[in-house]
């Protein structure tokens, strides 16, 4: 209710401006205890995924809170479990403004950030100031100035430093801001890269005491047959479960809109299908033996519906979110609580 009031005056500022005021406004109303008062305290059955017990199936994507320098304020909207990052090893500043975009007309959203944040050693300090005991999810990416045959080097720097303060890893090659990123969902970097993690992955686990699921981030921009490799090598190296989907380079979905047509990726309603045919394609591939994480244009509890039904076994949200506000988790646990 109060986020419909807050809206408007959110969508006048420019998209990362907004952004900003919006996690800050947050934090203060968190602090303040107000977020109590709309948070959605909705009790669902937890669903055990990975081997980790999600208190519900509705979770926040990774982009919003790229440092975690808000999880407790975004973990209190009732969100089952809460993605972080894209972080890198090194700190960056990401592309040059302005670099993200409100498409109203059709509740999309086009980013081309370029995984901006304070780097690894940052997050893993603000994590363990946050006290948060729910599941929390951590990004991890390269950096933009490593080349792309050295890309394993910077997955495996974060993979060390985040392992014990997550509870699951993901894997993100999927964005389409850092050049070259995408590559790495090809064949023959695809395989050594998920196999030297899946490798450090065991050796974490002996030192730490505790296996942290690793989960792969993919692109909804593949075609049939790239989806069949990737399902393959995915079971083939056992990784723990998948993220379907990244943001899209398609423009089909907002041709002619106003900021159509700017470089990046895009997200919210229009990549809804184009992500929920992935999850699906998966999900024939994958026999039931690795998990779905959907993510993709999830605006209604209807759509998290469609992505369950095609295989999902968890839903993730950040442009319904925008668009929606905390309605829409509270919309999404009551679907599924019946």
């Amino acid at each position: 209710m109060i986020y419909k009031l807050l809206r408007p005056l959110l969508f006048k500022l420019d998209a990362e401006v907004a952004h900003e005021y919006g996690l800050k406004a947050l934090n203060l109303s968190n602090a303040t205890g107000l977020l109590r008062l709309y948070s959605s305290d909705i009790v669902t059955k937890p669903k055990t995924v990975m081997g980790i017990s999600f208190p519900s199936n509705v979770g926040l994507a990774a982009g919003l809170d790229k440092n975690g320098d808000y999880i407790n304020a975004l973990s209190s909207l009732g969100f089952g479990f809460v993605e972080i990052g894209t972080v890198t090893p090194r700190p960056q500043d990401g592309n040059p403004k302005p670099r993200m975009f409100r498409l109203p007309e059709c509740k999309g959203v086009i980013n081309r950030m370029g995984f901006n944040n304070k780097g690894v050693d940052y997050l893993v300090e603000q994590v363990k100031k946050s006290n948060f005991k729910g599941v929390l999810g951590i990004n991890i990416g390269k950096n933009a100035d490593t080349p792309i045959e050295n890309a394993v080097d910077d997955y495996l720097i974060c993979l060390n430093k985040v392992y014990e303060y997550a509870s699951y890893i993901a894997i993100n090659i999927s964005s389409p801001n850092t050049k070259n990123l995408r590559q790495l969902q090809q064949g023959n970097e695809f395989k050594p890269l998920l196999g030297a993690l899946k490798k450090q992955q065991s050796v974490l686990a002996e030192k730490h005491g505790r296996y942290v699921p690793l989960v792969v981030k993919i692109a909804p921009d593949l075609t049939h047959e790239e989806v069949a490799v990737i399902a393959q090598v995915l079971l083939e190296l056992g990784m723990d479960g998948v993220i379907a989907t990244n943001t899209t380079i398609s423009r089909e979905a907002v041709k002619g809109l106003e900021f159509g047509d700017e470089a990046g990726g895009l997200s919210g309603a229009p990549v809804f299908k184009q992500s929920t045919e992935i999850v699906a394609q998966l999900y024939a591939h994958l026999n039931d033996e690795i998990p779905i994480i959907a993510a993709g244009g999830i605006m209604t509890a209807e759509d998290a519906n469609e992505k369950l039904k095609a295989g999902a076994s968890l839903v993730q949200i950040y442009t319904g979110l925008i668009y929606q506000g905390p309605e829409l988790i509270k919309d999404i646990k009551q679907t599924h609580n019946h």
